[in-house]
């Protein structure tokens, strides 16, 4: 999922599988996790860890001695063991799953961890995941859906691995309100927190076809829903990063930062250190490497200072989350 306009499947989704409940919450759900009204509160979160060893450079160098303070990993990828060893020896880290119900480049791709027997509709001819949201809509089932999701889980708690949080690849559980019933049954059950944009929406409820107040209350409901089983509440996302150009990310993430209400925003990023064989992967490496570069870049690190951001984690909303109780 790269682009605001990817979430419209999402808000679309959300008009259908939750019920109005009244009035919206008036707090943020910041100020609802303990903090201040006038906070703003910033998730810097790296998507596709474990997809490459590039990958999973760039990740580390970003966390380590950059701004970025969470990740989540792509289970089905063959570098997923790389970044594990990682977090064995670095257990504070913030991650989650990246769950990966597509598998979209040419030269490199990965299948179900659940097997083509389990879930045949996720498998294109070749084996693998389907290249792109589309067809996973047009074969699968949410019951194969379901079962990617837990086996992808599974996986992880096999390995050893404190999940931290539950995001989306490429923004396919969003694309039908099934999926979305699925995904968010799994983590109230499994009591995981889950990425779900549901306070104010600055910035995702910015196009057209979610601006209209009902579908804001509706979006807010699941929030609701997700907040009362006992999982924290995003109040927005910013999703555009991957379309900003190398130069100028710095200052689009600055400027950003200014126009943030508070309250608790995630920005998604892809942050890699590209080197000799990510080209065969993706063409996107100028778009990656400029995120990684952005996060360990004094001015940014700067305006962060100025502008008084608080950074945070997926692990640290969940504890708040606790401690807020009922």
């Amino acid at each position: 999922m790269r682009r605001l306009q990817q979430f419209l499947a999402f808000c679309s989704a959300l008009l259908c599988c939750v019920t109005f409940p009244g009035s919206a919450q008036q707090k943020s759900y910041a100020e609802r996790l303990g903090w201040g009204p006038r906070d703003k509160v910033v998730i810097f979160h790296i998507d596709d860890v474990g997809m490459s060893h590039d990958s999973n450079v760039g990740t580390i160098k970003s966390m380590e001695q950059g701004l970025a303070t969470s990740c989540s990993i792509m289970m089905p990828c063959s570098w997923v063991p790389e970044f594990f060893h990682y977090l064995q020896q670095h257990p504070q880290v913030d991650a989650g799953l990246h769950l990966t119900l597509t598998s979209e480049w040419n030269e490199y791709r990965w299948g179900p961890l659940a097997g083509k027997t389990a879930t045949p509709g996720l498998v294109d001819k070749e084996g693998c995941l389907w290249g792109n949201v589309g067809e996973v809509v047009q074969h699968a089932t949410a019951d194969e859906v379901e079962t990617e999701i837990r086996a992808q889980v599974d996986r992880a708690k096999t390995m050893g691995f404190d999940i931290t949080h539950l995001d989306t690849h490429m923004g396919t559980v969003y694309a039908t309100p099934e999926f979305l019933q699925r995904y968010v049954k799994v983590a109230m059950e499994e009591q995981i927190p889950v990425m779900v944009p549901a306070g104010h929406m600055q910035f995702i409820g910015a196009d057209e076809a979610v601006r209209g107040p009902e579908a804001r209350a509706q979006i807010q409901a699941l929030g609701e829903t997700l907040w009362n089983s006992g999982l924290p509440v995003l109040d927005d996302l910013y999703n555009e990063t991957y379309g900003w150009k190398k130069e100028e990310k710095v200052d689009n993430f600055i400027a950003t930062l200014k126009e943030m209400r508070p309250g608790l925003t995630q920005f998604i990023i892809h942050a890699t250190e590209p080197m000799c064989n990510f080209s065969v992967i993706t063409t996107s490496s100028n778009t990656r490497e400029g995120d990684m570069l952005a996060m360990l870049d004094p001015r940014l690190k700067q305006a962060i200072a100025d502008q008084h951001i608080i950074l945070t984690t997926w692990r640290e909303l969940k504890q708040r989350r606790d401690q807020a109780g009922k």
